[in-house]
Parts: structure tokens; sequence; C-alpha cells
């Protein structure tokens, strides 16, 4: 029976009945599942509707073109060999694999970027998380692909962390403008910058931003007050080492690169409480006017029920402020999304390999009730790169 939260929800409009939602969850088995959600409340239903191959043996991330039509998969298999792949998606979310290109593996994140006549774009970067190194393909994808750019990155010495040792970047990121990519460094506390040219697909390193010693950068977020204007725009990004988010102002001058200056930096958890040991931030999403954050492996509702944390953005500001800590109802949430209309969050619990969907207040920013469940696949191993790796919504 649904909570008497859910059904004041559902009255109030901020939980509305869902009339066939799609997502789309990877897994470390090798899999991309195609699930459906519909409904809402007691009546919500969540099913795997079917699955598909090809992006090599551990498909790290999942990227959905603007339109909807096409997903990019990056594969992160450890053993030199990888594949990156794209997909068309059918209007029952259902996928078709359209093309794929042999990689080096090690791909941890891909998007696609520049002027092209695969859905608009025309290139794809991804980031290679322990070979330290940013990598650029042209579109459409073939067996006959091959590297367009490979940026090595190095560092003169190691972090505070132990896993300092060398560059780690963890994702590469469009700004709002599609100029600019962004690749967060886990390795290096920086942000990356680099100016895109969009017609041949070649990218210019920037001056980066500088995280604190220790954050590790992991992905990041992108915010404006008002839609489709980069006025008042800043960048929230996730520290996994740091279990934190920063907030970034963003500044684009007329002629030159994108700048980032750090203005303030919050822990993933209310003040006054510790990080537990071997926990880890990690994904970050903006909705409205509200920032999300994904702590791993913290237990904080109890076992194999992690937290994620709610900040408010101030309008004016940029500033974030601290609200509540929410159950993830999943083990290990290395991934989660937000659907367009902000009023459901997908959990994709890695460890727990399960697909969790819980309610969303689009006014108060607060996360409600769990509304459905779905274990995918098998679970993984605690602490390993194993279980369920990405999910998203697809619309």
């Amino acid at each position: 029976m649904a909570s008497f939260k859910t059904l004041i929800l559902g009255t109030l409009g901020l939980a509305t009945e869902v009339f066939g939602a799609n997502l789309l969850a990877a897994h470390y088995t090798g899999k991309i599942f195609s699930l459906s959600y519909t409904g809402g409340g007691k009546n919500a239903t969540l099913v795997n509707k079917s699955s598909i191959g090809g992006c090599g043996t551990l498909p790290a991330w999942l990227q959905v073109s603007a339109d909807a039509t096409t997903v990019y998969c990056v594969d992160e298999d450890w053993n030199g060999s990888g594949l990156l792949a794209s997909y068309s998606v059918g209007p029952d979310g259902s996928l078709k694999q359209t093309g794929k290109a042999l990689t080096s593996g090690a791909s941890v994140h891909g998007s696609p970027f520049g002027k092209g006549n695969d859905d608009g774009y025309g290139f794809i970067a991804t980031v290679q998380y322990d070979p330290s190194t940013l990598t650029t393909y042209k579109l459409p994808l073939s067996n006959s692909t091959k590297i367009l750019q490979k940026l090595k990155f190095n560092m003169t010495e190691p972090g505070p962390n132990s896993r300092q040792n060398a560059p780690h970047p963890h994702a590469s990121q469009l700004d709002p403008t599609g100029r600019y990519l962004i690749v967060p460094d886990l390795g290096a506390d920086l942000i990356r910058i680099f100016s895109i040219d969009a017609e041949t697909g070649s990218l210019t390193a920037c001056e980066p931003g500088k995280a604190d010693p220790g954050d590790g950068p992991r992905h990041g977020a992108w915010w404006a007050p008002h839609s489709g204007s980069t006025i008042g725009q800043r960048l929230y990004t996730v520290n996994e080492l740091g279990n934190s988010v920063s907030a970034w102002t963003v500044t684009y001058p007329d002629d030159g690169c994108l700048t980032l200056k750090k203005t303030q930096t919050l822990a993933t958890y209310a003040e006054g409480v510790k990080p537990p040991n071997g926990s880890k931030a990690a994904e970050v999403h903006v909705s409205g006017n509200f920032l999300y954050a994904a702590n791993r492996a913290d237990e904080t509702f109890g076992p194999q029920n992690d937290s994620l944390a709610t900040y408010s953005i101030d309008v004016d500001s940029g500033e974030i402020k601290w609200v509540e800590a929410s159950p993830a109802h999943a083990w290990f949430p290395r991934s989660f999304s937000i659907n367009k209309a902000g009023t459901l969050l997908a959990v994709g619990g890695q460890t727990s390999s399960n697909v969790a969907i819980i309610a969303r207040d689009p006014e108060t920013g607060k996360l409600g009730d769990l509304l459905a469940n779905l274990p995918i696949a098998t679970p993984g191993t605690p602490q390993q790169e194993d279980g369920l790796s990405t999910v998203v919504w697809v619309e």
C-alpha cells in the first residue's frame, strides 16, 4: 500500500502517473538493459523489456544524445582491448546497434561533441582512468574508426591521497554552450578544460580549474539561474576522495578559454557527520534549483542502503546549502538520473545491482518514497568493479 506521503504528493500533482517512461541500465556482465516504468504511487511498475550486448565486457557509461535517439556506450575493459559503441533507440526504449569501434579499453566516460551528421555530433571524447588519457574519435563509429586525438596527462608529484599516484581523468563533459569540454581529474585535483574546434574535432587545452588537494573531483553538473543563458552559470563537482561537492563560477570571455574559479566546498554529509570508512562520493546532478550527490558504501540508512545528499541552490549567488540526506535504496549507488519533469529519480546500485525509482518534489527538491525497485542481472562484490554500472532516463 502506498504511504500517506506518496498519496499526498499525488493529490498535489507532484507525483503524477507516468504512462510509460524508458530507462537504460548497463551492467558489468556486458549487457545493456531497456527498462519501462509506468504508473505512480502504489501502481508504479518497473520491468525489464529487453537487453543487448555489443559494448565489450565492461560497459561503464551510457551517454544519451540530446534528441534521445542515440546512445553511446564506453567499455572499461582492462585487458588492452575495448569497444566504443553506438545504438539507436526505438519508441519502446529498445536498442539496435548502429556502430562500434575498437579501443584500447579502460574508458570510464564519454561524450559526443562538435558538428556532424551523427545526431548533430561529429566526434566523441572518452577518458581512460589508469592510462591517464583523453581520446577522441570521429563519428559515426565503424570497424575502420581510428583515434583522432589522444592527450596524455602527467603530474610532477603524487597527490595527498594514496589513489593520487597519477592523473586519473574520470569524465569528459560538454559545457552548456557546446564550445568546451571539461575533464574532472581525480588524481591531479584538476578540472581540465579544452576548447573545441567544432569542425575538425580538435581539442586545445586551457588553464584548468584547481580543486583542493585530496578532493579527487569525479563528475560535474551545470546550473544557471535562467535557462539558455550563461549569465550566473555555475559548475558543481562531486569530489570522490574528499566526500564533498564544490561550486565553481564560470566565465566566458569574448575571446579565449572558459575559466573556472572554485568558491565553495561542502561535505556530502550533514555538518558534524563523519563519512564512514570506505565511503566514496560518486555522482552529481542538478534539477531546478537543487543539487544532488550520491554516497557509496556509507550504509547511512541501514545495511546495504546508502545515501543521497540534497542541497538547495541560491538563485542569486549560486551558493549551495545542505538540505538533507535521503535513502538511496541501493548499495554503492554509482549512478543516478533525474527525469526531465523532475518528479522521479532513478538510482543505479552497483553492488546491489538494482534500479530504484524514488519520488521527487520539484518544488522543495526533497526526495520521497520508493516507488519501484528492480534487480538487474547479478549482484556485485563490495568495492569491486562488477555489478550495475549506470542508469539513465531516455526522454
